[in-house]
């Protein structure tokens, strides 16, 4: 089974690439900066005694999608995609501070970056173009239906396009093979907050969870590995959250 991470360096990619490789996933690695630590992801998928592959990508450009799917082949029929990429494109403001090019890198990679991704995956796994069936998970989040107000507004709106994206795609392929599901993650524990300049994020919005912490990716993780699984082969089109209550 090649399962392609897109995003999978670091974070919530970086723990579902290690969780599918103890699954027993062969896993490609997809990131668009510092390949460093993508590399020490496949190290961690190697250790699971499964096959890593390593390949840079900007999943908001077409070429480099299909470079992308190409070389995942290289690992045998890519059977499942994550995608997980995504940018907040700035710091936190209001929508009238927002540079309308940050706005537009923002829905390029989150949600064109999808669309790409989930067009050439079903182009591979389909059974209506000959392939062998597989299943994609979208990467969402509680965002969508908070709104994100005074921080992330683009941010939130992208992740509602995923969202609908899921479920018009689940419908278009349910008899192809193919299950399109999504994981809406809500306050987790990743490098995203410190970059944006806001390291007591997670602690201020403790208070509003009720199950009174931020998620870790692991746990994330898990939900993403079992929309992958035959354990959810009953389901498509579901957007899970995972977010503590909130």
């Amino acid at each position: 089974m090649t399962l392609i991470v897109t995003g999978g360096s670091r974070g919530i990619g970086a723990a579902i690439c290690e969780l599918a490789a103890a699954r027993g996933h062969d896993v490609v690695v997809n990131f668009s900066g510092d390949p460093a630590p993508a590399h020490e992801v496949a190290g961690r998928v190697r250790a699971h005694g499964r096959q890593a592959l390593v390949f840079r990508a900007d999943v908001s450009v077409e070429e480099d999608v299909r470079a992308l799917f190409d070389a995942a082949a290289e690992l045998g029929p890519v059977t499942a995609l994550v995608n997980n990429a995504a940018i907040t494109g700035n710091t936190p403001g209001r929508l009238d501070s927002y540079d309308v090019e940050v706005v537009r890198r923002t829905l390029d990679v989150n949600v064109t970056g999808v669309f790409l991704c989930c067009r050439e995956a079903v182009r591979r796994m389909s059974t209506r173009h000959g392939g062998p069936g597989g299943a994609v998970v979208n990467i969402s989040s509680t965002a969508a239906r908070t709104g994100s107000a005074g921080e992330w507004v683009h941010y939130a709106a992208s992740k509602a396009a995923v969202d609908t994206l899921t479920f018009g795609l689940a419908q278009e392929v349910a008899g192809e093979g193919v299950r399109v599901n999504a994981v809406a993650p809500g306050m987790v524990h990743t490098g995203l907050h410190e970059a944006a300049g806001l390291p007591d994020r997670l602690e201020k919005y403790a208070r509003q969870i009720p199950m009174g912490r931020a998620g870790q990716p692991a746990e994330i993780a898990e939900a993403v590995l079992f929309l992958l699984s035959p354990a959810s082969s009953f389901t498509t089109g579901a957007v899970l959250d995972v977010g503590g209550g909130r």
